[in-house]
């Protein structure tokens, strides 16, 4: 009898063990880390439970996360807390599954889309609706920072627009007192910075986006007059917005070797080298997306393969190049001219194209070329763009060296390369035309 009260208590001890530390483990998911910003002697810090933490990291996919901790990163980036693909605690999950943090993003209406700031009760039930967001997560330990909109200056006029922001950031503070603040500005300039230092005192920080402009961030932001910390939320390829354009209007897109040797040059010269003020950045996109082209924007293919610009990343993060280097595009010619050169073509006539590479390991490679239309679907601000129509039959030979024929109607294209090795990284490029 005594020896069965005795396995009787082990048992009752082993059960409440066994509770307390499924306890301990719900408690530690759901338990906040502390975040703060430090600001000692005008030398701004990020401290993550204590300790200085300085951001490297990118806006990404979901399931580019796994990558993006592997060449690096410390931190991502979403831009609301509702995405199609997945839901915002998934993606909070499996940042921190593989050690990083997450910049939230709350997703504030845009003027130039629609939403009218005089509008009391609009505001209002978009105040609610962000609150109950808020309150979803705001304990889950790899939040980092509350990102309160996204480029709400471009193209807007209404200043209500940054009361709207500061009261998202009151409610923050007064319901979250773990995470800092901020909004993401396009550029930035004074008039902007006047208006969120006279309407937004409950912001903590501002976040600032920046493409090929980005050398002259320092300049920027003195001429704006803003002297406290910043983050650059979002960086990165030179924007069809700043680039040469041909004849007919159609940008000319940097090849993946020039961003990749921008992207090192731009980092080192904007945002390493401001000790005071800069709190890190996020370099944009670690994924695809259609914008002008299928390769201006993101770092990765269509088929989810990492380009040369990934390499960059792993260089400037880790102080060292991959063991496996993409291929490096040296240059593309159509019909012995470059992108710059305004390439007419007579409609259906046979023209020879070829591509330039250096292959770092010999490793084996495959080459593929499209023909697009020219994209006429034009977004503003990383808007929604639809992919423009592929033309078949047109190539021969898919190797370094082609024949195509000029598409039959008149009008712009695109021949684009891709070159894959058999660790299948890849490099692209892409040469704008007009068939006569």
């Amino acid at each position: 009898m005594d020896k069965i009260k005795f396995i009787i208590s082990l048992l009752i001890i082993a059960a409440f063990s066994c509770k307390n530390t499924n306890e301990d483990v719900t408690s530690n998911r759901v338990k906040p880390i502390k975040v703060e910003l430090q600001n000692h002697n005008n030398i701004y810090r990020l401290l993550k439970d204590g300790k200085p933490y300085f951001v490297v990291g990118a806006g990404t996919s979901i399931d580019k996360i796994p990558i993006l901790a592997e060449n690096g990163a410390n931190s991502c980036r979403t831009w609301s807390t509702e995405m199609p693909e997945y839901k915002a605690d998934e993606f909070l999950d499996l940042a921190h599954e593989y050690g990083l943090t997450v910049t939230m993003g709350l997703d504030v209406k845009k003027e130039r889309l629609g939403f009218d700031y005089n509008d009391s009760v609009a505001v209002r039930k978009q105040f609610e609706y962000l609150k109950q967001e808020v309150l979803k997560y705001k304990d889950h330990p790899a939040l980092l920072i509350w990102g309160i909109g996204n480029e709400l200056n471009l193209n807007y006029s209404n200043p209500k627009v940054w009361d709207a922001v500061n009261e998202i950031a009151k409610m923050i503070h007064e319901i979250d007192p773990n995470h800092p603040t901020t909004t993401m500005l396009a550029g930035i300039n004074k008039y902007d910075v006047d208006e969120i230092a006279k309407r937004c005192p409950d912001l903590d920080f501002l976040s600032i986006q920046m493409y090929g402009d980005l050398p002259n961030l320092q300049t920027r932001i003195v001429e704006s007059g803003y002297s406290g910390p910043y983050l650059v939320t979002e960086w990165g390829a030179t924007g069809h917005w700043e680039v040469a354009r041909t004849s007919w209007d159609a940008p000319i897109e940097q090849t993946s070797r020039e961003k990749a040797e921008s992207y090192i040059h731009r980092y080192e010269l904007a945002i390493q080298l401001d000790s005071l003020h800069c709190l890190g950045s996020y370099v944009f996109y670690w994924g695809q997306k259609q914008e002008r082209t299928p390769t201006w924007s993101g770092l990765f293919t269509e088929d989810g393969y990492p380009t040369e610009t990934i390499d960059a990343m792993h260089k400037i993060w880790k102080e060292e190049w991959p063991e496996n280097r993409a291929p490096r595009l040296d240059s593309l010619r159509l019909n012995g001219y470059s992108a710059f050169d305004n390439i007419k073509l007579h409609a259906s006539r046979k023209y020879d194209a070829e591509v330039f590479i250096h292959n770092f390991e010999n490793d084996s490679l495959k080459y593929k070329w499209e023909i697009l239309q020219e994209s006429t679907d034009l977004g503003v601000g990383g808007d929604y763009e639809s992919r423009p129509q592929s033309l078949e039959g047109l190539i021969v030979n898919n190797n370094n060296r082609i024949e195509l024929k000029a598409p039959d109607k008149k009008g712009a294209y695109r021949l684009f390369v891709y070159v894959m090795d058999n660790q299948r990284k890849v490099a692209t490029a892409n040469i704008p035309f007009f068939v006569k």
